[in-house]
């Protein structure tokens, strides 16, 4: 049987194949996981105007919260690079609202695999405490 894991990673592919990165041609595919275990995919979508591209954690993450998600705790990320990549510090700052930690996964195009968690890559979350 396929784990879900396994389930948020064909979905992450199957995103980065619509990626809009006609700039950086640097396709991104992100899946995250919610609370109660359903899988929402999103990619990376460039603007000539760089401040205005998402990128595909966010973007994945916005598509769990427009359905009314409030509690992820997976993530998963695949690129065409060689390199593991991880998320940049605007997307672990959205993840640490809805995840107080989580496993981020990412994979690279010869299909391995790192993990990261969540306070390992951003040990102190912005909070108004």
């Amino acid at each position: 049987m396929i784990s879900l894991e396994d389930k948020a990673l064909e979905k992450a592919k199957a995103a980065r194949e619509n990626s809009y990165s006609p700039y950086s041609g640097f396709r991104v595919g992100a899946a995250v996981i919610s609370g109660d275990d359903r899988i929402f995919a999103g990619t990376n979508i460039e603007n000539r105007s760089y401040g205005l591209t998402i990128c595909a954690e966010r973007s994945a993450i916005f598509s769990a919260v427009s359905k009314g998600v409030r509690t992820l705790r997976h993530l998963v990320l695949i690129t065409d690079s060689e390199k593991f990549i991880t998320p940049c510090g605007a997307c672990l700052q959205v993840l640490s609202e809805f995840a107080s930690d989580m496993q981020i996964e990412s994979c690279n195009k010869k299909g391995e695999k790192q993990r990261f968690s969540l306070k390992e890559l951003l040990p102190k979350s912005f909070k108004l405490e």
